[in-house]
């Protein structure tokens, strides 16, 4: 069924519970209060502390904008863009957007004014819903962008050039719209992390939110009584579609406008959260905060807490040692996905499999895996290969590009560019992606595996390892060490750790530097090769001459 089904049988079945909740942490001294009934009339609702909102007006609020669509002529396969930080307002948004029958286009919180006109452009958006945090950017290109009819604004103090969300929907019925949906329509364009350029718009049908739904409910069992932190950007399909199984039972879950240590235990305590999906540089902090004595957790009421699990990248071993350290009681969990398979699930570790950690686990529920070789067939136990996923959740097509679509879509397989291989036991490990292989002297390095084993190091915060060019080798392996605050290393101290690796795959080079990390915690390897690189030309040039 499409999705908005759920919104629907929600309203119907907890009218009166709630559904959502925002911490805003930095109005906590400021103005701790908090909105107890959510209104679309009240005076600035944003300089509450806490707001929340319950399953029915959340339905009615997404009626209400899909209502305004609708009276504005969109039709059905429409795209409406949003643009906003995590919010209250967020995923009614969304769902209006879906109810009206269009398409929802949700856009990254930190592309430039001329990133998000690409955006717009290619995926063909003509309504804008954008935040305050955007009015320069947007105020910047919307002369600029004819096929746009409306420019929506969400908060207060509306700019001229734009209309206000708030003041309009208040108008609007409550109703839910007379549209049509099925399983097979579209249903939302997210946009890859563009890793290889202009990013790609990756088209999925409520067939694939459907699955992802009842996939991340599968995974970790989320009844009525949970209370999901999310805390990652909505933007992206990794929190969104974790959110997805506290939707689909119709649970509470807390939107934390922020990611300090202090703040996510805060919220996971007052707040009686009971899973928490974590980014890999977040568990850290909050470790290192613990540690240090900045987070004094007897001061917290947590026995609530039942599930942590982490996304988005390859997990190091060594950091959930640390975390069961300080949180026995805690089940973990990882998944593994990509947004062209709807977020989060296509591979997926398990609660009960804690002694694989370090693997990304098995075929999740609903999903097809293989491991292959450049020709599709599949590799043998042990040997590394890419990772291919089939499964209701798979993508339609990227939109506009059928070249990248033929790529990456086979028979029916999704093939990741992620290297892996399987373990005697059938557990997948990533080894790295494969356009980041490193390729020194003949032998193949997966960079992955070396971050792995610097990152025992005590000393070590952050790492990542690149290859950067060689007049003799082709590649070396360069590792970007960041250095925990109150340590210092040197390269002689990292040669020395390095020794119980392979001659061949210990690091050619070392850089202390901080490691950029995107809002959904992936390393951000591009912008590393592309200043390291131009640096490593150079400095092999004057040896030359």
């Amino acid at each position: 069924m499409p999705i908005t089904e759920l919104l629907q049988k929600n309203a119907d079945f907890y009218p009166n519970d709630i559904a959502l909740v925002e911490i805003n942490p930095k109005l906590e001294n400021k103005n701790k209060m908090t909105w107890r009934e959510y209104s679309l009339i009240e005076t600035d609702p944003s300089q509450a502390y806490r707001r929340e909102i319950s399953w029915g007006l959340f339905n009615k609020t997404a009626n209400r904008f899909a209502n305004l669509l609708l009276s504005r002529g969109i039709k059905k396969g429409d795209k409406v863009a949003i643009l906003m930080m995590n919010c209250i307002e967020w995923l009614p948004v969304y769902f209006g957007v879906l109810k009206a029958g269009a398409i929802v286009v949700p856009l990254n919180y930190r592309y430039t004014a001329e990133e998000i006109k690409y955006c717009i452009n290619k995926a063909d958006a003509d309504y804008i819903v954008f935040g305050p945090e955007f009015t320069g950017r947007i105020e910047e290109i919307c002369h600029r962008v004819p096929r746009v009819r409306m420019w929506l604004y969400c908060g207060e103090d509306c700019p001229s050039f734009a209309d206000s969300y708030n003041e309009l929907i208040s108008y609007c019925s409550s109703r839910t719209p007379k549209i049509k949906l099925t399983d097979d329509d579209d249903a939302a364009i997210y946009f890859s992390s563009g890793t290889t350029g202009f990013p790609k718009a990756i088209l999925h049908s409520h067939r694939s939110l459907m699955h992802s739904c009842m996939t991340e409910q599968a995974h970790h069992s989320q009844t009525k009584d949970d209370v999901f932190l999310l805390i990652p950007p909505l933007y992206h399909t990794g929190a969104k579609m974790h959110w997805f199984g506290s939707f689909l039972v119709g649970a509470k879950s807390v939107i934390l406008k922020g990611i300090k240590p202090e703040w996510i235990i805060k919220t996971a305590s007052e707040e009686k959260c009971t899973i928490v999906w974590l980014l890999v540089p977040w568990a850290q902090d909050i470790l290192d905060a613990v540690d240090s004595g900045e987070i004094e957790l007897s001061e917290y009421e947590l026995s609530q807490w039942r599930l942590m699990h982490i996304g988005a990248q390859p997990v190091p071993p060594s950091l959930i040692k640390r975390w069961k350290d300080v949180f026995p009681e805690h089940e973990y969990d990882t998944n593994y996905g990509l947004s062209e398979s709807i977020g989060p699930g296509c591979v997926h570790l398990g609660v009960e499999n804690i002694h694989k950690v370090g693997a990304i686990g098995k075929a999740g529920f609903g999903w097809t895996v293989k491991i292959c070789d450049e020709h599709g067939n599949e590799v043998t136990q042990g040997e590394v290969g890419e990772l291919a996923v089939k499964g209701p959740g798979v993508m339609k097509c990227y939109y506009k590009d059928e070249k990248a679509t033929d790529e990456i879509l086979k028979d029916g397989w999704l093939y990741t560019g992620d290297m892996a291989m399987a373990d005697e036991d059938g557990f997948i490990f990533l080894v790295d992606r494969k356009k980041d292989v490193i390729i020194s002297g003949g032998e193949n390095i997966y960079p992955v595996q070396i971050e792995d084993f610097l990152r025992k190091h005590d000393a070590i915060k952050d790492v990542a390892v690149i290859g950067l060019s060689h007049q003799r080798l082709g590649e070396v392996a360069a590792a970007i060490i960041e250095v925990k605050e109150g340590y210092s290393l040197t390269e002689d101290e990292i040669n020395d750790f390095c020794l119980d690796l392979p001659r061949y795959k210990r690091p050619g080079k070392i850089i202390f530097a901080e490691v950029p990390r995107n809002p959904t915690g992936k390393i951000e390897k591009p912008l590393l090769r592309k200043k390291y690189q131009s640096e490593n030309l150079v400095a092999m040039q004057n040896e030359i001459n």
